[in-house]
């Protein structure tokens, strides 16, 4: 019998807490806990929007180097995800086409690379 595996939070490593919270909260992100544990230790959690998973910011989390996270994530529609990011004033590649799906590209500002992924056959993302 094989268990269920789900993943729950992917850490992403940031030089400023607070801008990135700022961030991703401006793309519609929601902001599930903030706490500062001890002074070397402050934990972020946000969720994109309809997310089961979930990313973790903050200070004492990861040895991972800013910049260095890749995240690929699925949405509904390409197009929709990319001008929303361009609404929130966001720098969103353009619409990469490929045989199997439709991606977008753009990055936090501390240069962490995310990929939105929207396939045809998973039409609800």
């Amino acid at each position: 019998m094989t268990s269920t595996w789900k993943i729950e939070l992917i850490p992403v490593p940031v030089t400023d807490v607070d801008r990135a919270k700022a961030f991703y909260e401006r793309i519609g992100f929601i902001a599930d806990h903030d706490h500062t544990i001890h002074e070397g230790l402050r934990f972020v959690q946000l969720t994109p929007p309809g997310s089961a998973c979930s990313i973790a910011i903050g200070r004492g989390l990861t040895e991972k180097t800013p910049g260095t996270q890749e995240i690929q994530v699925v949405v509904p529609d390409a197009d929709a995800a990319r001008e929303q990011l361009i609404e929130a004033g966001v720098e969103a590649g353009e619409i990469d086409e490929q045989p199997w799906g439709r991606f977008v590209g753009f990055r936090d500002p501390d240069g962490n690379s995310w990929t939105l992924q929207a396939i045809e056959y998973r039409p609800n993302g």
